[in-house]
């Protein structure tokens, strides 16, 4: 009973979260203009376009590598390419379904089980992956945390003390991860949670793969800032890593409404309409072009696959009888011998 209402209580929990930044945002942004926005947005010029698709390019090369990472660490052997298209497909789908778990899965489910793989494998890659995200947060945060303290104070009154208390304990969760995967410890117990230590070069490639998919994606936003007030990129950083956070707990379908509300607070010393710009470059180069190229790919693999049935049925289909003509052919032989 305690589990079913745990797994009914959490989305709607995040939903209430997204619904809330929705209302907050609403606020922020009643005395802004759509004139102020179209101009902020003309300001974006081809150079912090070229970056933005930049970055995302990096951010995406990151998540394919993390489906690649998630089975080596299962033993599966499967080739880059297909990888790499089945990785896009199955982000670029939950990030604007949202669930990214639930959605991701089935979708994973869908272009991995061509290949062999079963739910339950389908099961383990989805949460490897989405450890390895969390290992990427848990890194950058921690090291934004020691190195710029004063960074939390964008959200909530934290003394800075506190916030480097909390990026090192961080930064010692790491440290243990990595102690327990070179010592080949058995595995650690939370609860029902139960956490098998990856082999050390799995885990060296979770930690470079998980921070850089979180730096690309971070960096489509800032080249698409404008210079003035712009607090740099670890802020920036900063910034994304608790709204993308956020956005993926609040299951709300491309984390709408948490993203803008969490830089515009977090931003305030820069022009709302300049912020929001940013964004929603984001989202179309992120977001919106992804989807369009997915969806193509999607179809052109469900037609694949409707063909390869349409042969199999066929050659299934065929009789296996054998022609007249194949028949051996026996001389008569004589009545009497001699």
């Amino acid at each position: 009973m305690n589990e079913k209402f745990s797994h009914a209580v959490w989305p709607v929990i995040g939903l209430a979260v997204a619904g809330f930044c929705i209302w907050a945002l609403a606020r922020e942004v009643s005395s802004l203009s759509l004139a102020d926005l179209g101009r902020s947005l003309g300001q974006v010029g081809p150079l912090h376009w070229l970056g933005a698709f930049g970055g995302a390019v990096v951010a995406y090369f990151a998540l394919a590598a993390y489906d690649r990472v998630a089975l080596q660490h299962m033993g599966r052997n499967l080739s880059w390419p297909f990888i790499a298209v089945a990785s896009f497909v199955s982000y670029v789908l939950s990030h604007n379904i949202g669930a990214a778990l639930i959605s991701g899965g089935v979708v994973r489910y869908r272009i991995y089980s061509t290949k062999g793989l079963s739910v339950a494998e389908v099961a383990v890659l989805v949460g490897f992956c989405a450890f390895t995200f969390c290992l990427g947060v848990t890194v950058l945060g921690g090291l934004i945390l020691v190195a710029d303290p004063t960074l939390v104070q964008r959200f909530v009154d934290m003394p800075p003390a506190m916030a480097t208390a909390a990026g090192a304990a961080m930064l010692g969760g790491i440290v243990i991860y990595v102690v327990g995967s070179l010592l080949n410890l058995p595995p650690l117990r939370i609860g029902r949670l139960e956490l098998a230590y990856p082999r050390p070069a799995i885990v060296a490639r979770q930690l470079v793969v998980g921070p850089l998919e979180l730096i690309g994606a971070a960096a489509v936003i800032y080249f698409c800032l404008p210079t003035a007030g712009n607090p740099g990129f670890i802020a920036v950083l900063g910034i994304f890593l608790a709204s993308f956070s956020l956005a993926i707990f609040s299951h709300a379908p491309g984390g709408i409404g948490v993203l803008e509300y969490l830089f515009v607070t977090g931003l305030r010393d820069m022009a709302t309409a300049d912020v929001l710009a940013a964004l929603i470059i984001f989202r179309i180069v992120y977001l919106v072009i992804p989807l369009a190229v997915s969806f193509v790919i999607v179809l052109l693999f469900e037609r694949q696959q409707l063909l390869l049935r349409r042969r199999v049925m066929a050659t299934e289909g065929m009789a296996p009888a054998i022609a007249p003509a194949e028949l051996p052919r026996v001389a008569p032989r004589p009545l009497v011998d001699g």
